[in-house]
């Protein structure tokens, strides 16, 4: 096997740990680092929930005396800044790591190339590059975070093969089948935080946690976009805030009814006649150190991103049943008049679960 080849293997592992982590790293990336040693791992490592310990810190305290020599595969280029633990790079140095093999640059102002340069400093081999595309598909939401200011957006949506949410009547559950239920609860543990409507709030009550056999703990935060000012103390986002972070967005300035409310965070942000801005709500996440939001509902809500061009990935859950044009659509319509104008995504691939089918999407480059 060539070396590029060896290299693209190690980095791929790398990668399976920082995917592991996903909706559990915020604010900071989630990071995978496996270090070899004469062809064997002999120190895996991946950020842990909160951000720390990085996970370069956590494959060289595996690896121990093996490190020595040995290369690092690393999805991010390691810190060199001290925060609330020293530098990674310091540790590497310090454990005699001879070669590191990077994704990519880390754009936060204090890493930026100088974790790079400080390892080459020390006289070790740098390469750059290896995996780079899907590295930055793992930590998307951080990136936008260090260079937009706003968490990446993923619309869940379930609907019937027309578009249709509910039935004239409003009945929707349920429309998809369990295994897709159960994948959207998988979906949603990957994500810091999922937002709806208070549409969605006062029609389904939901709890927006993760109900998967062993995964209870990975809850996100909930947050609902009150700017009517409709969520009542009966809600279990509002029951529960003591247990699971629940944030409520309102207009800027206006006193919320439940602001008092043990447990809940109340946020103002600019208001217009179409409702809360979609990009201050995000503003605010971010600034919260939120890198990875779901919208779960409702079609205004879908709407009100998709309109400003705010929605990164979707995850389409299709139904085989037809509902008809009077039922409930996944989208509400925003005027739109020009195919041009449509925001455009790339279908990234097609899974079956039992009758249903998961359509996933990315933005169009």
């Amino acid at each position: 096997m060539s070396q590029d080849a060896v290299d693209r293997a190690f980095m791929e592992a790398a990668l399976s740990l920082a995917r592991r982590v996903l909706g559990r790293a915020a604010p900071n990336p989630a990071v995978g680092c496996v270090i070899v040693a004469e062809g064997q791992i002999v120190g895996r490592g991946w950020t842990q929930p909160g951000g720390r310990p990085h996970a370069e810190t956590e494959a060289l305290e595996r690896a121990g005396a093996a490190a020595r020599g040995a290369t690092a595969y690393v999805t991010l280029e390691p810190c060199a800044h001290h925060g609330r633990t020293p530098p990674c790079t310091d540790a590497m140095i310090a454990a005699g790591i001879g070669r590191v093999v990077v994704s990519h640059i880390d754009p936060d102002p204090r890493v930026n190339g100088f974790g790079l340069a400080k390892l080459r400093a020390a006289g070790i081999a740098v390469d750059v590059g290896l995996c780079e595309a899907e590295a930055r598909e793992v930590n998307e939401g951080f990136l936008l975070a260090k260079t937009a200011g706003r968490p990446m957006v993923t619309l869940k949506l379930a609907s019937s093969l027309d578009g249709e949410i509910a039935t004239a009547a409003g009945e929707s559950k349920w429309i998809t089948g369990e295994l897709a239920r159960r994948r959207a609860h998988l979906i949603r543990s990957q994500h810091d935080a999922i937002l709806i409507g208070s549409g969605t709030a006062l029609a389904d009550n939901p709890r927006l946690d993760v109900r998967l056999p062993g995964m209870e703990a990975r809850a996100p935060l909930r947050v609902v976009l009150d700017g009517r000012q409709r969520v009542g103390e009966s809600l279990d986002l509002v029951q529960r805030a003591g247990e699971q972070r629940t944030l409520v967005f309102t207009g800027e300035g206006a006193l919320h009814p439940l602001a008092e409310r043990p447990g809940l965070e109340i946020c103002g942000v600019p208001q217009t006649n179409e409702g809360l801005a979609p990009d201050a709500v995000l503003a605010a996440l971010a600034q919260r150190g939120v890198t990875r939001v779901m919208i779960e509902g409702g079609a205004e809500v879908a709407a009100a991103f998709l309109k400003a061009d705010l929605v990164d990935r979707i995850c389409w859950f299709r139904a085989p049943q037809v509902l008809g044009g009077d039922g409930q659509a996944a989208v509400s319509g925003w005027g739109l008049g020009h195919l041009t104008d449509a925001p455009r995504f790339a279908r990234v691939r097609v899974e079956r679960l039992e009758e249903d089918l998961l359509e996933s999407l990315r933005r169009a480059r």
